[in-house]
């Protein structure tokens, strides 16, 4: 790690302390969060923390606007081709933070390093690209295996901002990451502290003009949700993630502060081992989907802030089947599954790791389930054991959690509900040939219609046949300063600290 002189690095903090820069009273917005940045690699991590750094400092292709349609990025303009297997991209006039041009080579070289790269973290957006060419300057190629309708939405995924190309070869992957990247998005490094805080600067050369609307912000990294809470009523930070559901009534009322509840594709749900008894029956796995009562369930785990589960994808993906019942909660429907089934009676081991407020879920599960005759025992084991026994199949039942990167539920599909596309349904074993035929039907077609109802039958056999138990959807509990406008995080776990002006 490259650390800054102690007089640097002295400037910074009494400028964060004060507010007060060389030219004048600096903007910057401070957000607290349980997340850490880890690296400065966008291509190498797919843990919140770093997803949250990488948007502010690497820009993509295409970019979200304020309502959450595709927009131009660092591409003004593209086009696909009749048969859907090309992309032509032109790239906008547009400059690293080295003063740089970004080109047509860059993108290449950025979205090949996430594709075919040893230590990418997350190749799959990228796995349907064939092959990527630099015709000139500003105009890129994309070759696609097939065509593929979510194609567009992924190359705003996290990990396919673009870097230099230039400079990652002249410095080598580890230097040119190390501390102070060339970045291409609103901001830049201003010093990096791991355990503690990164500190960002508005990038001199960003490509929207007038953007970002501050000069900075400070990243920090405040593990306890009291000292979050604390910060917040102090005004010490304008922002804070994952306030605990308790307090959000709380801060709601609170005057200067706001707490939205913004909306996020994030699902808690229970994963059931099919790979073995007794969840290779699908009527005990029904049998312990009709056993809970997941209005309850949802009001408990959440104060009431979160909407019950109807289908195994997230509420706020496109495409969701909002209009579908979801399994009914039905205790006397649960009980004659069971005396249909093939249950013996044995104890069901119930796995968690100590992710928060788990184990609470998770005695909420038992007590359902033993109400209609499914015994069950509760093992908590520490979170790498957990990944360990997940994807080798030594679980029962396990209740988690998992988001979508996108808008567009393709990726969702594939990781949760898919049993031929690499994680055998998130470890679940979940495996009907007509889903997986669906999901890519799906993928293929173009026409918004078709495929809202591709994606309504994928959610129905998969609800019905409970490839997972669907509990609750979750919003982001992040609370906000009235000294900051703009700034609220996407669906997709983005801030738009671009667009964030302080005004107090």
């Amino acid at each position: 790690m490259i650390w800054r002189s102690i007089g640097a690095a002295a400037a910074v903090a009494a400028c964060i302390l004060t507010g007060a820069g060389s030219a004048g009273s600096e903007e910057l917005v401070r957000i607290a969060s349980p997340y850490k940045t880890t690296t400065l690699d966008p291509s190498r991590s797919a843990a919140a923390g770093n997803i949250e750094t990488f948007g502010q400092l690497y820009a993509r292709l295409l970019r979200r606007d304020q309502n959450g349609e595709l927009a131009p990025g660092l591409a003004e303009s593209w086009e696909i081709s009749d048969d859907g297997k090309t992309v032509t991209l032109t790239l906008r006039d547009a400059k690293f933070s080295d003063g740089s041009p970004i080109t047509a080579e860059d993108v290449v070289f950025s979205l090949l390093r996430v594709r075919d790269h040893p230590e990418s973290a997350y190749p799959a957006p990228l796995q349907q690209l064939a092959e990527a060419k630099a015709k000139d300057e500003k105009t890129v190629v994309l070759t696609l295996e097939h065509p593929f309708a979510p194609f567009l939405g992924n190359l705003e995924v996290f990990n396919a901002g673009i870097v230099s190309k230039t400079d990652v070869e002249a410095r080598g992957e580890e230097e040119a990451f190390a501390s102070d990247p060339v970045t291409s998005g609103p901001y830049q490094v201003r010093e990096w502290r791991p355990n503690d805080r990164l500190v960002l600067e508005a990038s001199p050369n960003y490509w929207r003009e007038g953007y970002p609307k501050n000069d900075g912000a400070e990243l920090i990294e405040v593990g306890s949700e009291n000292t979050r809470v604390a910060m917040m009523l102090s005004g010490e930070v304008d922002a804070a993630r994952e306030i605990p559901w308790s307090q959000v009534s709380d801060l709601q009322t609170r005057e200067g502060l706001e707490m939205p509840l913004e909306p996020s594709t994030v699902i808690y749900m229970t994963l059931l081992n099919e790979g073995r008894a007794p969840f290779d029956d699908v009527r005990v796995r029904q049998a312990a989907a009709h056993a809970i009562d997941v209005k309850a369930v949802a009001k408990a785990m959440t104060f009431g802030h979160a909407e019950p589960a109807n289908t195994t994808l997230p509420g706020a993906l496109d495409f969701h089947h909002s209009e579908y019942p979801g399994i009914a909660y039905d205790p006397a429907k649960a009980k004659a599954l069971l005396e249909e089934s093939d249950y013996d009676g044995e104890d069901i081991v119930i796995l968690i790791s100590d992710i928060a407020d788990i184990d609470k879920l998770a005695v909420l599960l038992q007590a359902q389930w033993a109400a209609v005759g499914l015994k069950a025992k509760i093992e908590k084991v520490d979170r790498g054991v957990w990944w360990e026994r997940i994807p080798n199949g030594d679980y029962d039942a396990a209740p988690s959690w998992w988001y979508n990167e996108t808008m567009d539920p393709d990726l969702a599909a594939r990781w949760a509900l898919c049993g031929t596309c690499g994680n055998r349904s998130f470890y679940t074993n979940y495996d009907d040939p007509k889903v997986n035929e669906l999901i890519e039907a799906a993928a293929a077609e173009f026409d918004p219609e078709k495929r809202t109802a591709l994606y309504h039958e994928i959610q129905e056999i998969t609800t019905t046949e409970v490839s997972q138990i669907p509990l609750y959807y979750p919003p982001f509990t992040n609370a906000y300063s009235a000294r900051v406008e703009g700034l609220q995080m996407t669906p997709a776990l983005q801030w738009t600290l671009e667009e964030t002006e302080v005004v107090e």
